[in-house]
């Protein structure tokens, strides 16, 4: 009887064995698994056989053989299932794949935004007229983008920029003391506070404020500022250096003027126009002699050295230079609208 055991234990192993390697799928699995694994398996009526086995080390020998054997299906049935996982998981995908492109015929190719545009031909323009390319984290304190540009918390100024705030990133900070740069101006201080004049610098980058979308005004949009600081600056460089970059980018029928205005961080201070070709004027941006209280805020000494400072938005000088009615067809992603610029 022991010898017939040991034949069958061999036996039912290598048929259960078949059975899960023969298993076409997970569910198959599931019922081969209960079929050789169950109370009713091949190997669990074997080991209730060995009750009628007399001889005590006989059946402690068949007792290690049927544990054996049950320890050896058990992990062909975890490979087998990992396997068959893997090509239902590789079956499903394939099947519910979607092809997200958009066919746009042979030997087109995408090009950059009408906004990535204007912003890589300002820097180009810039650079050419001897500046460098300033950058800054979109995510501000408000030393930087507010205090050191000579708005204390009192000043009315402030509520003109309609801020984003984020929750404190450390206890040690206070609540409101967080927020998103309304405006690229805290590059200016970073930059001053790490380099000792001569600065002649652009800053481009996205800012944010709490606008609503509407045919010019949209909550997140792109500017550049400009910053000037060296020994015996005046408001005739800050005008010169604005008739140059109106000539370069828009071209030589273009012309430019300055009118009276105020912000906190220039005094003096003037808003600039653009006078087009056919004769119409269109307001560009603020611009200004660097205020000492900024200078200050910089590490750099008023006494010593004067800047101008000027900015726009690069949006909507995209917006002007291409005639497009409204802001908001910049960011539809509309293919239609898109080709248009390339």
């Amino acid at each position: 009887m022991t010898s017939d055991l040991h034949q069958q234990i061999a036996d039912s192993l290598e048929s259960a064995l078949r059975d899960v390697a023969s298993a076409g799928d997970t569910r198959a699995l599931q019922v081969v698994v209960s079929a050789v694994q169950g109370k009713k398996g091949r190997l669990a009526e074997l080991k209730a056989l060995l009750g009628q086995v007399g001889d005590i080390e006989q059946r402690k020998e068949l007792g290690r053989l049927i544990g054996d054997a049950q320890s050896r299906l058990a992990a062909s049935i975890t490979i087998r299932e990992e396997q068959l996982k893997d090509r239902e998981h590789g079956e499903r995908v394939a099947s519910e794949g979607m092809d997200l492109s958009e066919f746009i015929g042979e030997h087109q190719r995408g090009h950059a935004h009408i906004v990535t545009q204007a912003m890589t031909r300002l820097e180009d323009v810039f650079v050419g007229l001897g500046f460098e390319v300033a950058e800054g984290p979109e995510v501000e304190l408000d030393f930087y983008n507010f205090e050191a540009l000579n708005m204390p918390k009192s000043h009315p100024a402030r509520s003109e920029f309609d801020t984003m705030f984020l929750e404190p990133g450390s206890p040690a900070q206070q609540p409101g003391s967080v927020l998103l740069r309304t405006h690229t101006s805290p590059v200016q201080i970073r930059l001053m506070q790490r380099q000792q004049p001569p600065i002649y610098a652009v800053m481009p980058g996205r800012v944010f404020r709490r606008d609503t979308p509407d045919a010019t005004h949209m909550p997140v949009f792109h500017q550049i500022e400009g910053l000037v600081v060296d020994k015996g600056i005046t408001f005739a460089h800050l005008a010169g250096t604005i008739e140059a970059f109106t000539k370069a980018f828009f071209g030589s029928d273009f012309t430019s003027r300055l009118r009276p205005s105020f912000f906190p961080f220039t005094e003096p201070s003037a808003e600039f126009d653009i006078r087009r070709a056919e004769g119409d004027w269109i307001e560009l941006g603020g611009c200004g002699m660097v205020h000492p209280n900024v200078l200050r805020a910089g590490g750099i000494d008023p006494e010593e050295y004067t800047g101008f400072a000027f900015g726009f938005g690069i949006d909507r000088m995209a917006k002007e230079r291409h005639q497009v009615a409204d802001i908001r067809e910049m960011y539809t992603n509309d293919l239609r609208f898109l080709r248009q610029f390339p």
